[in-house]
């Protein structure tokens, strides 16, 4: 494990940014100090895990809302349990009382922490500092300037997208980015089109594991499916993208209701004598009056639970989209994506998402 200082005086006296590598990773835990009364109580990321190669990897660039922030970190979940990494995600804030992984880690560190931080135990403080966002600007921050300048030393280093031209993936399975991150010890990650899906594919257990939504919400998601389940043999889940997807792609998949009901009649006639349902997920809301002749249920709303709603169901379709694929993924169900309005829905291309593609 790297180093550290212990923090005396007024716990908060600063946030610096510059110097050693240890004076970097104390603006991670610069408002809390270990209490020797207290072993099971740190200021520090400890998971108790041996690592084959101690790296710390810090995601330090925000990308879009809850389905693009989890397929990223899934990614560097599943990559850092290949490479025997520590992950902290100070990126995740937003989201992280959510999951049980990471409600109570104010790092959102992967593999999980077995001690608590100080953060995380005094009243409040966690919530401020997430609200704040304070550990996501340090972390930006210092990824911007290590890459100008080396203030960090030759032990950090700033790992951003090399995508070669035409390609929408930057991979972290290859040779490439183990030769980029070298020798650090603490690798700044910016960008948003990392992927793994051998890793994933391969830890994807552990990677479902870390991701398991509080059980509110997991009960909400399961509440939702089973209602429809109880008069229906299958189960598709319909993720109706509208708002947002008007302007991102110049309204490539933004698609009219009507042309998702006849999608639904589509699939349902592959599937002759079976009772066939469909959960819709939408972000505008819908009607059952707008699916004429369907057997239609909704989910709440909420998008942590329409996602995991989602995974709950036999199949999914949707437009291109990083939420489906994280449904596809979590609930290990076959998806098809609908990629133009012409699209004919097609049993036999259904797949099961592992995070490979870039949503474009």
């Amino acid at each position: 494990m790297v180093g550290k200082t212990a923090l005396t005086g007024d716990p908060c006296r600063g946030l610096p940014l510059h110097a050693t590598i240890n004076s970097f990773i104390d603006t991670l835990g610069v408002c809390a100090a270990p209490h020797s009364s207290h072993q099971e109580v740190s200021s520090w990321p400890t998971t108790g895990r041996r690592a084959r190669d101690h790296k710390l990897i810090i995601i330090a660039g925000r990308c879009g809302r809850l389905a693009n922030r989890i397929t990223l970190f899934a990614t560097f979940v599943a990559w850092a349990e290949e490479q025997g990494y520590r992950l902290l995600n100070p990126t995740f804030h937003s989201y992280a009382h959510l999951f049980e992984a990471t409600r109570k880690n104010i790092y959102c560190e992967y593999p999980s922490a077995t001690r608590r931080s100080w953060f995380d135990v005094i009243p409040g403080l966690a919530p401020a500092i997430r609200k704040t966002r304070i550990f996501t600007h340090i972390a930006k921050t210092a990824s911007l300037l290590n890459e100008r300048w080396p203030i960090f030393g030759s032990k950090t280093m700033t790992l951003r997208e090399g995508r070669k031209p035409g390609e929408l993936v930057t991979s972290l399975e290859g040779l490439e980015v183990q030769q980029r991150i070298g020798d650090a010890k603490i690798v700044l990650v910016n960008g948003w089109t990392f992927r793994a899906p051998g890793c994933v594919h391969r830890h994807q257990e552990k990677v479902r594991a870390y991701f398991k939504p509080l059980a509110k919400h997991l009960s909400a998601s399961r509440d939702a499916v089973e209602h429809l389940r109880q008069r229906s043999d299958l189960v598709a889940g319909v993720h109706i993208r509208r708002g947002d997807y008007a302007g991102w792609r110049q309204g490539r998949y933004f698609f009219p209701v009507s042309r998702y009901g006849e999608w639904m009649t589509e699939l349902a006639r592959q599937f002759p004598g079976r009772r066939v349902s469909f959960l819709v997920c939408s972000n505008e809301p819908r009607s059952p009056n707008e699916f004429p002749g369907l057997s239609v249920g909704f989910s709440t709303g909420v998008p942590v639970e329409d996602i995991y709603a989602l995974a709950e169901c036999d199949y999914i379709i949707g437009p291109v989209s990083s939420f489906t694929q994280w449904a596809s993924f979590y609930g290990d169900k076959p998806l098809f994506h609908l990629t133009d309005i012409s699209a004919h829905v097609e049993r036999e291309r259904f797949h099961v998402s592992y995070l490979a593609e870039v949503p474009n």
